[in-house]
């Protein structure tokens, strides 16, 4: 009856890869379960068994699951870029941050002086709007949820306040 039992359970992706029984209290199978056989398989290569064993018999077991979580994440980020792992991802994000802000920032500049300088020689009743009012005021306003040029939240539907 005792082989029965063993059926039941499908072992953990980390003892079948391994090839070994998975026993009742196995460190790795709340972390691997067997529908995800590549998750272990990765890590695997990049740390290798025994060491994930030791590190999860190290920590509490209230974060061994993030502990898993960032092996699995660095192991495929090993796997794609051998050299630097997720530093070199992290790395393309923080120049694309970079990029972007610079861009906000010239956006930002372009705006300010456009709203500063060209609206009062350039559009009729900009001058309104350097009083306060707003675009919502100016008669030609458009907003991206109004289907007729000038119409505003505030109603009224001419530009109009």
């Amino acid at each position: 009856m005792a082989s029965s039992s063993s059926y039941s359970n499908p072992p953990c992706a980390a003892c079948k890869f391994l090839r070994r029984k998975c026993l009742p209290g196995c460190i790795f199978a709340p972390y691997f379960p067997p529908e995800e056989p590549q998750k272990f398989a990765n890590v695997h290569k990049i740390f290798g068994a025994s060491n994930v064993s030791k590190l999860l018999n190290d920590i509490l077991p209230h974060q061994r699951e993030d502990a898993v979580n960032s092996l699995a994440y660095e192991a495929d980020a090993r796997l794609k870029d051998p050299v630097y792992g997720c530093v070199g991802a992290i790395s393309v994000l923080q120049r694309q941050v970079l990029r972007l802000q610079k861009e906000l920032d010239a956006t930002n500049a372009d705006l300010m002086r456009f709203a500063r300088n060209e609206m009062p020689s350039q559009f009729p009743g900009a001058a309104h709007y350097q009083q306060g009012a707003g675009f919502s005021a100016l008669p030609y306003a458009s907003h991206p949820w109004s289907s007729n040029p000038g119409d505003s939240p505030e109603g009224g539907g001419d530009g109009s306040a």
